[in-house]
């Protein structure tokens, strides 16, 4: 499908990529809107080859997927800058992923409230003092009214890109 241009940059280290994602905190969703781009970031959460992540049972977004189920998960984290004493060398310091597949809506009801839990787990680690109750998903309201679904990027191509921190290139900034 693709590959990546500049093959130093590469990452193929299926472990360091999946605990790159495990840890970053958002995705940006690349949609095809009509012929016009679409970007959404947002919360996601990984299970085996699926990627999961929840919205609103109307607008944008879900039109949009549903005229093209082709979706482009891109999650990057910058490290830093790296200097050099040429100009044109200083470099920064990332890692950035990009994965390719097919989007789906969650409908079973298990799965759902799965991934859901897992995005608490997530990203409030520990704030609750007992697991999400099953109906909760069937239930919840945005604050617009809609109904949540659940969502899955399923992935077909996982490109993965990186430049490591190097300590002793690291640019710091003055603070005065």
């Amino acid at each position: 499908m693709f590959s990546v241009r500049l093959q130093k940059r590469e990452c193929t280290d299926k472990d360091k990529i999946e605990a790159f994602l495990d840890r970053a905190d958002t995705g940006f969703l690349g949609l095809v809107d009509g012929v016009l781009p679409y970007v959404v970031p947002l919360n996601y959460v990984r299970q085996g080859d699926s990627y999961y992540f929840h919205g609103a049972a109307e607008g944008r977004k879900l039109s949009a997927m549903r005229a093209n189920q082709e979706g482009c998960l891109t999650v990057s984290m910058h490290y830093g800058t790296l200097t050099d004493p040429v100009p044109a060398k200083t470099d920064t310091a990332y890692m950035s992923v990009m994965i390719f597949g097919r989007l789906e809506e969650v409908t079973v009801a298990e799965e759902a409230h799965e991934a859901m839990q897992k995005l608490l787990d997530k990203y409030v680690p520990g704030y609750f003092n007992q697991p999400l109750a099953a109906a909760h998903v069937a239930k919840y309201r945005s604050s617009m009214g809609s109904p949540t679904k659940v969502f899955k990027l399923v992935a077909r191509q996982i490109t993965a890109k990186e430049n490591e921190a190097d300590a002793s290139r690291m640019f710091r900034r003055s603070t005065c």
